[in-house]
Protein backbone atom coordinates (compact mmCIF):
# COMPACT_ATOMS: atom_id res chain seq x y z
CA UNK A 1 0.00 0.00 0.00
CA UNK A 2 1.35 3.75 -0.73
CA UNK A 3 2.02 5.50 2.25
CA UNK A 4 0.96 9.65 2.53
CA UNK A 5 4.33 10.91 1.16
CA UNK A 6 3.79 8.76 -2.06
CA UNK A 7 0.72 10.65 -3.31
CA UNK A 8 1.01 14.22 -4.21
CA UNK A 9 -1.67 16.82 -4.96
CA UNK A 10 -0.03 17.27 -8.57
CA UNK A 11 -0.27 13.74 -9.51
CA UNK A 12 -4.57 13.50 -8.93
CA UNK A 13 -4.53 12.03 -12.59
CA UNK A 14 -2.61 8.68 -11.58
CA UNK A 15 -4.70 7.35 -8.10
CA UNK A 16 -7.31 5.57 -10.06
CA UNK A 17 -10.65 3.80 -8.04
CA UNK A 18 -12.01 0.36 -8.96
CA UNK A 19 -14.71 0.25 -11.67
CA UNK A 20 -18.23 0.67 -10.53
CA UNK A 21 -18.85 -2.66 -12.90
CA UNK A 22 -22.10 -3.52 -14.69
CA UNK A 23 -25.07 -3.98 -12.19
CA UNK A 24 -22.86 -1.67 -9.84
CA UNK A 25 -24.07 -0.21 -6.41
CA UNK A 26 -23.56 3.21 -7.58
CA UNK A 27 -25.57 2.33 -10.23
CA UNK A 28 -28.43 0.71 -8.58
CA UNK A 29 -28.37 3.54 -6.07
CA UNK A 30 -28.45 6.60 -8.65
CA UNK A 31 -31.38 4.88 -10.39
CA UNK A 32 -33.22 4.23 -7.40
CA UNK A 33 -33.07 7.85 -6.43
CA UNK A 34 -33.93 9.31 -9.29
CA UNK A 35 -36.71 7.22 -10.15
CA UNK A 36 -37.73 8.75 -6.47
CA UNK A 37 -37.85 12.22 -7.88
CA UNK A 38 -39.28 11.45 -11.07
CA UNK A 39 -42.12 9.38 -9.41
CA UNK A 40 -43.28 12.05 -6.88
CA UNK A 41 -42.87 14.56 -9.64
CA UNK A 42 -40.45 16.92 -7.49
CA UNK A 43 -37.34 18.76 -8.85
CA UNK A 44 -33.75 17.81 -6.50
CA UNK A 45 -32.93 21.09 -6.57
CA UNK A 46 -33.98 23.58 -3.10
CA UNK A 47 -37.84 24.14 -2.54
CA UNK A 48 -39.58 26.77 -0.99
CA UNK A 49 -38.39 25.33 2.42
CA UNK A 50 -34.89 26.05 1.32
CA UNK A 51 -35.09 29.41 0.41
CA UNK A 52 -37.01 30.46 3.42
CA UNK A 53 -34.38 28.46 5.35
CA UNK A 54 -31.62 30.66 3.96
CA UNK A 55 -33.24 33.85 4.57
CA UNK A 56 -32.84 32.73 8.40
CA UNK A 57 -29.87 31.70 8.42
CA UNK A 58 -28.72 35.24 6.88
CA UNK A 59 -30.87 37.01 9.13
CA UNK A 60 -29.43 35.14 12.26
CA UNK A 61 -25.93 36.79 11.52
CA UNK A 62 -27.16 40.14 10.33
CA UNK A 63 -29.33 41.27 12.44
CA UNK A 64 -27.38 41.03 15.63
CA UNK A 65 -24.53 42.80 13.85
CA UNK A 66 -26.58 45.19 12.17
CA UNK A 67 -28.03 45.28 16.27
CA UNK A 68 -24.55 45.90 17.35
CA UNK A 69 -23.12 48.37 14.85
CA UNK A 70 -26.27 50.38 15.54
CA UNK A 71 -25.49 51.07 19.32
CA UNK A 72 -28.29 48.72 20.65
CA UNK A 73 -26.83 46.91 24.41
CA UNK A 74 -23.84 48.98 23.94
CA UNK A 75 -24.58 49.84 28.17
CA UNK A 76 -24.99 45.89 28.49
CA UNK A 77 -21.54 43.41 27.90
CA UNK A 78 -24.03 40.59 28.47
CA UNK A 79 -26.19 41.31 25.37
CA UNK A 80 -23.06 42.92 23.46
CA UNK A 81 -20.61 39.48 22.95
CA UNK A 82 -24.41 38.16 23.15
CA UNK A 83 -25.28 39.26 19.57
CA UNK A 84 -21.08 37.84 18.34
CA UNK A 85 -22.51 34.65 19.58
CA UNK A 86 -25.54 34.64 17.39
CA UNK A 87 -23.47 35.49 14.91
CA UNK A 88 -21.27 32.68 15.35
CA UNK A 89 -24.54 30.25 14.79
CA UNK A 90 -24.92 32.17 12.02
CA UNK A 91 -21.84 31.45 10.27
CA UNK A 92 -22.24 27.92 10.97
CA UNK A 93 -26.20 28.22 9.20
CA UNK A 94 -24.86 30.41 6.35
CA UNK A 95 -21.85 27.35 6.28
CA UNK A 96 -23.66 24.63 6.49
CA UNK A 97 -27.24 25.37 5.45
CA UNK A 98 -26.43 28.32 2.31
CA UNK A 99 -23.33 28.34 0.96
CA UNK A 100 -22.43 24.55 1.22
CA UNK A 101 -25.55 23.95 -1.53
CA UNK A 102 -24.13 26.78 -3.15
CA UNK A 103 -20.78 25.80 -4.07
CA UNK A 104 -22.37 22.37 -5.11
CA UNK A 105 -24.63 24.18 -7.22
CA UNK A 106 -28.08 22.58 -5.66
CA UNK A 107 -29.83 25.52 -5.29
CA UNK A 108 -30.82 25.83 -8.96
CA UNK A 109 -29.79 24.85 -12.74
CA UNK A 110 -28.74 28.10 -13.24
CA UNK A 111 -24.69 28.33 -12.36
CA UNK A 112 -25.00 32.01 -12.56
CA UNK A 113 -27.98 31.64 -9.23
CA UNK A 114 -25.39 29.36 -7.44
CA UNK A 115 -22.13 31.45 -8.42
CA UNK A 116 -24.22 34.75 -6.66
CA UNK A 117 -25.10 32.90 -3.40
CA UNK A 118 -22.36 31.24 -3.26
CA UNK A 119 -20.13 34.25 -2.76
CA UNK A 120 -21.55 34.44 0.88
CA UNK A 121 -18.64 32.86 1.87
CA UNK A 122 -16.66 36.07 0.95
CA UNK A 123 -18.91 38.23 2.81
CA UNK A 124 -18.14 35.44 6.09
CA UNK A 125 -14.59 35.78 5.41
CA UNK A 126 -13.62 33.17 3.17
CA UNK A 127 -12.88 32.75 -0.24
CA UNK A 128 -14.77 30.31 -3.27
CA UNK A 129 -11.85 29.29 -5.13
CA UNK A 130 -9.85 27.60 -2.13
CA UNK A 131 -12.96 26.00 -0.61
CA UNK A 132 -13.78 24.68 -4.08
CA UNK A 133 -10.95 22.99 -4.90
CA UNK A 134 -10.27 21.83 -1.21
CA UNK A 135 -13.93 20.47 -0.65
CA UNK A 136 -15.29 19.47 -4.04
CA UNK A 137 -12.02 18.79 -5.88
CA UNK A 138 -9.84 17.10 -3.21
CA UNK A 139 -12.47 15.13 -0.20
CA UNK A 140 -15.39 14.46 -2.16
CA UNK A 141 -13.40 12.81 -4.50
CA UNK A 142 -10.37 11.01 -2.04
CA UNK A 143 -12.28 11.05 1.56
CA UNK A 144 -9.85 9.99 4.14
CA UNK A 145 -7.20 9.34 1.74
CA UNK A 146 -3.91 10.39 3.23
CA UNK A 147 -2.23 12.43 1.29
CA UNK A 148 -5.03 13.97 -0.87
CA UNK A 149 -7.57 14.48 1.51
CA UNK A 150 -6.80 17.93 3.19
CA UNK A 151 -9.67 17.67 5.55
CA UNK A 152 -7.38 14.96 7.77
CA UNK A 153 -4.14 16.69 6.82
CA UNK A 154 -4.85 20.02 8.85
CA UNK A 155 -1.51 19.86 10.74
CA UNK A 156 0.98 17.78 12.34
CA UNK A 157 -0.11 18.44 15.93
CA UNK A 158 -3.20 16.46 15.11
CA UNK A 159 -3.02 12.75 13.80
CA UNK A 160 -6.29 12.24 11.82
CA UNK A 161 -5.52 9.27 10.08
CA UNK A 162 -4.04 5.83 11.08
CA UNK A 163 -1.76 5.94 7.52
CA UNK A 164 -0.21 9.31 9.07
CA UNK A 165 2.44 9.02 10.99
CA UNK A 166 2.66 9.35 15.31
CA UNK A 167 4.49 11.79 17.49
CA UNK A 168 4.84 11.61 21.33
CA UNK A 169 2.47 14.56 21.60
CA UNK A 170 -0.77 12.95 19.86
CA UNK A 171 -1.08 10.79 22.55
CA UNK A 172 -2.82 13.85 24.43
CA UNK A 173 -4.69 15.00 21.00
CA UNK A 174 -7.89 13.81 22.46
CA UNK A 175 -7.72 16.68 24.81
CA UNK A 176 -6.16 19.54 22.86
CA UNK A 177 -7.58 18.54 19.74
CA UNK A 178 -10.85 20.88 20.90
CA UNK A 179 -8.60 24.15 21.33
CA UNK A 180 -7.79 23.78 17.42
CA UNK A 181 -11.33 23.14 16.32
CA UNK A 182 -12.44 25.81 17.83
CA UNK A 183 -9.93 28.35 15.65
CA UNK A 184 -9.98 26.65 12.65
CA UNK A 185 -12.47 29.35 11.19
CA UNK A 186 -10.18 32.09 12.51
CA UNK A 187 -7.29 30.24 11.13
CA UNK A 188 -8.89 30.14 7.78
CA UNK A 189 -10.06 34.06 7.52
CA UNK A 190 -6.58 34.94 8.12
CA UNK A 191 -4.01 32.79 6.78
CA UNK A 192 -5.38 29.72 5.25
CA UNK A 193 -6.71 31.34 1.87
CA UNK A 194 -3.21 32.18 1.35
CA UNK A 195 -1.44 29.18 2.09
CA UNK A 196 -3.92 26.98 -0.18
CA UNK A 197 -3.59 29.02 -3.12
CA UNK A 198 0.17 28.97 -3.31
CA UNK A 199 -0.17 25.14 -2.92
CA UNK A 200 -2.58 24.99 -5.48
CA UNK A 201 -0.74 26.97 -7.64
CA UNK A 202 2.22 24.60 -7.49
CA UNK A 203 -0.42 21.29 -7.93
CA UNK A 204 -1.83 22.92 -10.96
CA UNK A 205 -5.13 22.40 -9.15
CA UNK A 206 -5.91 26.84 -10.02
CA UNK A 207 -6.07 26.17 -13.77
CA UNK A 208 -9.78 24.24 -13.84
CA UNK A 209 -10.86 27.28 -11.97
CA UNK A 210 -9.79 29.42 -14.25
CA UNK A 211 -7.58 31.70 -11.93
CA UNK A 212 -3.95 33.13 -12.04
CA UNK A 213 -1.88 33.01 -8.65
CA UNK A 214 -2.06 36.46 -8.75
CA UNK A 215 -5.41 37.32 -9.24
CA UNK A 216 -6.23 35.02 -6.48
CA UNK A 217 -3.84 36.82 -4.12
CA UNK A 218 -5.07 40.07 -5.44
CA UNK A 219 -8.98 38.56 -4.85
CA UNK A 220 -7.90 36.86 -1.62
CA UNK A 221 -6.53 40.59 -0.04
CA UNK A 222 -9.35 42.37 -1.21
CA UNK A 223 -12.25 40.68 0.33
CA UNK A 224 -9.89 39.94 3.35
CA UNK A 225 -9.73 43.74 3.60
CA UNK A 226 -13.55 43.96 2.93
CA UNK A 227 -14.68 41.59 5.79
CA UNK A 228 -11.98 42.92 8.50
CA UNK A 229 -13.56 46.59 7.51
CA UNK A 230 -16.96 45.52 8.26
CA UNK A 231 -16.36 43.23 10.97
CA UNK A 232 -14.08 45.17 13.14
CA UNK A 233 -13.97 48.43 12.11
CA UNK A 234 -17.18 49.75 11.81
CA UNK A 235 -18.09 47.47 15.45
CA UNK A 236 -15.08 49.75 17.01
CA UNK A 237 -16.40 53.02 15.35
CA UNK A 238 -20.02 52.93 15.83
CA UNK A 239 -20.98 50.28 18.81
CA UNK A 240 -20.01 52.09 21.55
CA UNK A 241 -17.57 49.57 22.87
CA UNK A 242 -14.05 49.80 23.23
CA UNK A 243 -12.00 47.73 20.31
CA UNK A 244 -10.88 45.00 22.98
CA UNK A 245 -14.49 44.12 23.90
CA UNK A 246 -14.89 44.47 19.57
CA UNK A 247 -11.77 41.73 19.24
CA UNK A 248 -13.03 39.41 22.19
CA UNK A 249 -16.65 39.21 20.85
CA UNK A 250 -14.93 38.31 17.11
CA UNK A 251 -13.22 35.86 19.12
CA UNK A 252 -16.16 34.77 20.70
CA UNK A 253 -18.07 34.71 17.24
CA UNK A 254 -14.84 32.54 15.51
CA UNK A 255 -14.86 29.91 18.39
CA UNK A 256 -18.63 29.38 18.57
CA UNK A 257 -18.60 29.05 14.68
CA UNK A 258 -15.01 26.78 14.19
CA UNK A 259 -16.35 24.74 17.54
CA UNK A 260 -19.43 23.94 15.54
CA UNK A 261 -18.34 23.20 12.40
CA UNK A 262 -15.57 20.91 13.48
CA UNK A 263 -17.81 18.93 15.67
CA UNK A 264 -20.77 18.54 12.63
CA UNK A 265 -17.45 17.45 10.15
CA UNK A 266 -15.14 15.00 11.85
CA UNK A 267 -17.42 12.52 13.40
CA UNK A 268 -18.34 12.36 9.86
CA UNK A 269 -15.38 10.74 8.85
CA UNK A 270 -12.64 10.30 11.10
CA UNK A 271 -14.17 7.30 13.10
CA UNK A 272 -13.28 3.85 13.80
CA UNK A 273 -15.68 2.53 10.97
CA UNK A 274 -13.69 4.79 8.72
CA UNK A 275 -11.81 2.61 5.74
CA UNK A 276 -8.96 4.96 5.61
CA UNK A 277 -7.91 2.86 2.57
CA UNK A 278 -4.78 3.75 0.32
CA UNK A 279 -4.05 2.68 -3.45
CA UNK A 280 -2.30 -0.39 -4.40
CA UNK A 281 0.86 1.52 -5.77
CA UNK A 282 2.69 -1.47 -7.17
CA UNK A 283 3.51 -2.00 -10.70
CA UNK A 284 2.32 1.88 -10.54
CA UNK A 285 -1.30 0.94 -10.66
CA UNK A 286 -1.94 3.30 -8.01
CA UNK A 287 -5.54 1.44 -8.15
CA UNK A 288 -8.16 2.00 -5.21
CA UNK A 289 -9.13 -1.54 -4.56
CA UNK A 290 -13.09 -0.22 -4.02
CA UNK A 291 -14.97 2.25 -6.42
CA UNK A 292 -15.72 5.67 -5.50
CA UNK A 293 -19.14 5.01 -4.53
CA UNK A 294 -18.33 2.04 -2.38
CA UNK A 295 -15.19 3.99 -1.05
CA UNK A 296 -17.36 7.13 0.12
CA UNK A 297 -20.16 4.85 1.82
CA UNK A 298 -17.21 3.12 3.66
CA UNK A 299 -15.75 6.38 5.11
CA UNK A 300 -18.80 8.38 6.06
CA UNK A 301 -21.05 8.22 8.57
CA UNK A 302 -24.69 9.47 9.00
CA UNK A 303 -25.67 10.57 12.80
CA UNK A 304 -28.99 12.02 14.48
CA UNK A 305 -30.91 10.34 11.51
CA UNK A 306 -34.67 11.64 13.20
CA UNK A 307 -33.76 14.45 14.60
CA UNK A 308 -35.06 17.49 12.06
CA UNK A 309 -33.83 19.90 14.24
CA UNK A 310 -30.37 18.92 14.03
CA UNK A 311 -30.89 18.35 10.21
CA UNK A 312 -32.33 21.64 10.09
CA UNK A 313 -29.69 23.89 11.27
CA UNK A 314 -26.73 21.59 10.19
CA UNK A 315 -28.03 21.77 6.91
CA UNK A 316 -28.80 18.13 6.27
CA UNK A 317 -25.36 17.01 7.16
CA UNK A 318 -25.96 14.98 9.61
CA UNK A 319 -26.75 12.59 6.24
CA UNK A 320 -23.27 12.64 5.11
CA UNK A 321 -22.89 9.53 3.23
CA UNK A 322 -26.39 10.79 1.31
CA UNK A 323 -24.44 14.17 0.53
CA UNK A 324 -21.21 12.21 -0.75
CA UNK A 325 -23.09 10.45 -3.06
CA UNK A 326 -25.44 13.16 -4.25
CA UNK A 327 -23.85 16.59 -3.73
CA UNK A 328 -25.69 17.28 -6.87
CA UNK A 329 -29.19 17.50 -4.70
CA UNK A 330 -29.98 19.89 -2.35
CA UNK A 331 -29.90 18.55 1.32
CA UNK A 332 -33.42 19.18 1.67
CA UNK A 333 -34.17 16.02 0.01
CA UNK A 334 -31.66 13.69 2.19
CA UNK A 335 -33.84 12.63 4.74
CA UNK A 336 -35.91 10.88 2.63
CA UNK A 337 -33.06 9.30 0.78
CA UNK A 338 -31.03 8.05 3.46
CA UNK A 339 -33.85 4.89 3.08
CA UNK A 340 -33.52 4.21 -0.25
CA UNK A 341 -29.67 4.68 0.14
CA UNK A 342 -29.14 1.89 3.11
CA UNK A 343 -31.70 -0.05 1.25
CA UNK A 344 -29.46 -0.53 -1.53
CA UNK A 345 -26.17 -0.96 0.68
CA UNK A 346 -28.09 -3.78 2.52
CA UNK A 347 -28.44 -5.17 -0.89
CA UNK A 348 -25.21 -4.97 -2.25
CA UNK A 349 -23.18 -6.21 1.11
CA UNK A 350 -21.92 -2.65 2.21
CA UNK A 351 -21.77 -1.33 5.50
CA UNK A 352 -23.82 1.62 6.40
CA UNK A 353 -22.10 3.99 9.12
CA UNK A 354 -24.82 5.65 11.08
CA UNK A 355 -25.32 6.63 15.14
CA UNK A 356 -28.84 7.52 16.70
CA UNK A 357 -27.59 10.94 18.12
CA UNK A 358 -25.31 13.56 17.62
CA UNK A 359 -23.58 13.05 20.80
CA UNK A 360 -23.18 9.39 20.47
CA UNK A 361 -21.35 10.35 17.24
CA UNK A 362 -19.15 13.10 18.71
CA UNK A 363 -18.32 10.29 21.69
CA UNK A 364 -17.28 8.15 18.86
CA UNK A 365 -15.13 10.53 17.43
CA UNK A 366 -13.09 11.88 21.05
CA UNK A 367 -12.16 7.79 21.06
CA UNK A 368 -10.73 7.98 17.73
CA UNK A 369 -9.28 10.81 18.52
CA UNK A 370 -7.64 8.94 21.86
CA UNK A 371 -7.01 5.44 19.46
CA UNK A 372 -5.20 7.03 16.85
CA UNK A 373 -2.69 8.99 19.17
CA UNK A 374 -1.87 5.73 20.74
CA UNK A 375 -1.85 3.24 18.73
Amino acid sequence: MATPLEISANKLHIVRFAPNGKDSFHESVVTKVRSYFEVNHISPYANTAMWVKSAVMLLIYFVPYMLMVTGVGAGNGWIFFGFWFLMGLGMVGIGTSVMHDAQHGTYSPNKKVNSFIGHILEVIGGYAVTWRIQHNVLHHTYTNVAGLDEDIESMALLRLSPRQPRNWYHRYQHLYAWFFYMIMTLFWMTAKDYLQVVRYKQHDLLIKQRVTLRQALVRITLYKLFYYSYIMFLPILFSGKPWYYVLFGFLIMHCTAGLILSCIFQPAHIMESSGFAMPDNSADKNLMEDSWAVHEVINTTDFSPKSRIVNWFIGGLNYQIEHHLFTGICHVHYRKLAPIVQEETRTFGIPYHVQPTFFKALALHYGMLKKLGRE
